[in-house]
């Protein structure tokens, strides 16, 4: 008792002793290391600094050195504009730079720096030494930060930034610092953001006296192409979208090269990397009919707009953004990206991503063209390789999973190939499930065993395929006949196309739904008895502002007081829902977006579920002309590449492809 009496007593006692502070200003130094805490995280921190900088004064190459990932020593060697003798003093300074001068020139901002805070914060943590020169400087000059001494030294133009012994007298916040190996990944990644964004710049990148990235300056294909890897530069679709001052170009990824991570997400405003949960969430829902599940599409993505439409300003590392019209560039983006995945299948190959005469040139820091494909289909004893050459508008690469195909499963590599999973269902012996076929695609005939259906050998219509192959508007070709049931395969000008009928039909009736429920007011279901729930002052005042909205979107819901809300109405489709989480979701998505997706991606689901199962099932012995039908209605309908869960829907084996199968040639 006696020791917590104590404790009270000295607590009081540094309690009084705060109080009677005085006020007074802090010294610079601490100014400049409580300002490192925000801007000096890590050492990739200080490499995103310097970059910006080197990019801002023109550079053309940059040569990275890093040791002990960062943390003992970062050298930026860039040859752009270099900083006068003069000036180098007063860029030790807080806040001095040259790149603003007045409140317009902060809202209009073109640079990537702009602050003047970065080195004077670099300085007050680490050893800093800059060696600059410009054009008309018979030799370089080199600056102590700590001690302020200049001296001459040897250079070229430019400037070379030199960081030692990173929180050297900050010893705290060195030990939050993770391991060498992590610090240089984090280190990286920033490099190739900047990569990504300045194709047009050469970029080495050395640790520990070794070489680990070069890049030289090159096209932006080349440049994603050599960061993203070999699946994004064939699996993706070109992006070129503009309306006025704004404008939307990249590269989006095919749903069939998603991935378990969003690592590989890049958007860049004004040629700034962010990471804004606006443009994450609009891709996003862009992607909702194709990528289902725990999967991530890939994308490096350029946003232009105004300088004076977005402010950079809003975070230490500006790396997150905020847009005076937040709802109109959300929906611009998301129908961009949209549209990019909803081309169908039809288009002709010489006006698409897959042909020669796709060069998008878009006004921004970079232009995306897709790098037409050759096709490979490789055989080995064991496994088999393929790459696919797309006859649709975009363009389709998928690796299968190598690996021994044992005779007595023939419908194994045509499983790889779709994504499927070996059920039993069309080999011998299996149990047949066929569904009454949907009035929507009445071509279909009903039988009810597959010995009941005509068979239809692939040599049936052999000729009078071969008199159409050459038919420019019929890029899936004509039907030959099908494989045990689930894969229909057509000869088209290119060669043979194999597809899983199910999961084109699967597309096409969705695709249906979707355009039905679209073409009508959103079925209302009124509740009997209205839920009542609690709410936050920010979603009353969303139910009294976004009433219009909501009920576009099929709710009718009403302020019964100043913490709660009714429930009187929702949409019919989504009835059974949990109404409370439902209507919490949509009001959280008017507030953060303008719009909500939630409703859209509750119905999609729905109507996804319907589309499977109204879908022509696997044993289904198609006629030719059902099979023809089944390859119209595909070149005529959206996204047709996929089903809804983001599995392919055909591919496409050259007659090269053949050949080097059969070695043919060689």
């Amino acid at each position: 008792m006696a020791d917590l009496n104590e404790f009270s007593a000295d607590a009081s006692t540094l309690d009084d002793a705060r109080r009677s502070r005085a006020i007074a200003p802090l010294p610079d130094q601490l100014i400049s290391q409580i300002a490192a805490g925000e801007v000096v995280e890590r050492p990739a921190s200080v490499v995103k600094e310097l970059l910006e900088n080197a990019l801002d004064a023109g550079a053309s190459t940059l040569r990275i050195t890093l040791d002990e990932g960062g943390v003992k020593r970062i050298v930026v060697a860039d040859d752009g504009c270099g900083i006068p003798p003069a000036e180098l003093p007063l860029a030790l300074l807080r806040h001095a730079t040259s790149k603003i001068r007045s409140l317009a020139d902060l809202e209009a901002v073109a640079t990537l720096g702009f602050r003047g805070e970065a080195i004077a914060s670099i300085a007050s943590v680490a050893e800093l030494f800059i060696t600059s020169r410009t054009q008309s400087c018979p030799h370089a000059t080199r600056i102590d930060a700590q001690t302020g001494a200049i001296s001459p030294a040897a250079g070229t133009v430019g400037t070379t930034m030199e960081v030692r012994e990173l929180y050297f007298n900050t010893p705290a916040r060195r030990k939050f610092l993770k391991s060498e190996q992590t610090e240089l990944g984090h280190c990286l990644e920033v490099i190739r953001r900047m990569a990504l964004a300045r194709p047009d710049v050469a970029i080495s990148v050395m640790h520990n006296g070794k070489a680990v990235e070069h890049w030289n300056a090159s096209d932006p294909q080349t440049r994603v192409a050599k960061i993203l890897g070999e699946v994004f530069e064939t699996a993706h679709l070109p992006l070129d979208e503009r309306a006025g001052p704004l404008a939307v170009y990249g590269c989006a990824g095919l749903p069939t090269a998603s991935r378990g991570r969003a690592d590989q997400q890049y958007f860049f405003v004004n040629g700034r990397f962010v990471r804004d949960k606006l443009l994450t969430h609009a891709v996003r829902a862009a992607y909702e009919d194709v990528l289902h599940g725990n999967r991530y599409p890939a994308y490096v993505l350029f946003l232009d707009l105004p300088p004076e439409s977005v402010d950079v300003n809003v975070h230490p590392s500006k790396i997150e953004v905020r847009f005076r019209d937040s709802r109109s560039i959300h929906q611009y983006v998301f129908h961009a990206v949209q549209r990019a995945l909803a081309r169908h299948a039809g288009a002709s190959p010489e006006t698409t991503s897959g042909g020669h005469a796709a060069q998008l040139q878009p006004t921004g820091p970079a232009s995306f063209s897709a790098k037409p494909l050759t096709g490979a289909f490789v055989s080995a004893p064991d496994a088999l390789h393929l790459k696919s050459e797309s006859g649709t508008n975009w363009l389709r690469q998928s690796r299968m999973t190598q690996g021994t195909l044992p005779v007595a499963q023939p419908l194994a590599l045509y499983d790889a190939l779709f994504g499927r999973k070996d059920n039993g269902a069309g080999t011998p012996g299996a149990t047949t499930t066929i569904d009454t076929p949907d009035p929507t695609y009445s071509t279909y005939s009903t039988y009810s065993t597959p010995e009941q259906a005509p068979a239809a050998p692939f040599w049936a219509s052999d000729s009078a395929a071969a008199s159409r192959d050459h038919a420019d508007d019929q890029p899936l070709g004509f039907a030959v006949g099908q494989i045990h049931g689930i894969y229909v395969l057509a000869q088209n000008a290119r060669g043979l196309v194999l597809v899983d009928m199910h999961a084109a039909h699967e597309r096409i009736l969705y695709e249906q739904f979707k355009h039905a429920l679209a073409d009508r007011a959103i079925a209302v279901q009124p509740l009997l008895i209205p839920v009542s729930m609690t709410a936050e002052p920010v979603e009353i005042g969303i139910v009294e502002e976004e009433r219009a909205t909501l009920d576009a979107l099929g709710f009718d819901l009403a302020v019964l007081s100043p913490t709660s809300i009714a429930i009187r109405a929702v949409p019919a489709l989504l009835k059974d829902a949990d109404l409370q989480s439902l209507a919490r979701a949509v009001l959280a998505d008017l507030h953060a977006y303008g719009g909500s997706r939630v409703l859209t991606e509750r119905q999609h689901e729905l109507l996804g579920t319907l589309a499977c199962h109204n879908a022509v099932r696997a044993n289904r012995r198609l006629t030719l002309d059902e099979m023809n039908a089944l390859l119209r209605q595909m070149e005529a309908t959206e996204r047709a590449d996929q089903c809804n869960h983001g599995r392919p829907t055909w591919f496409q084996l050259t007659l090269a492809d053949l050949d080097r199968l059969f070695m043919r040639g060689q």
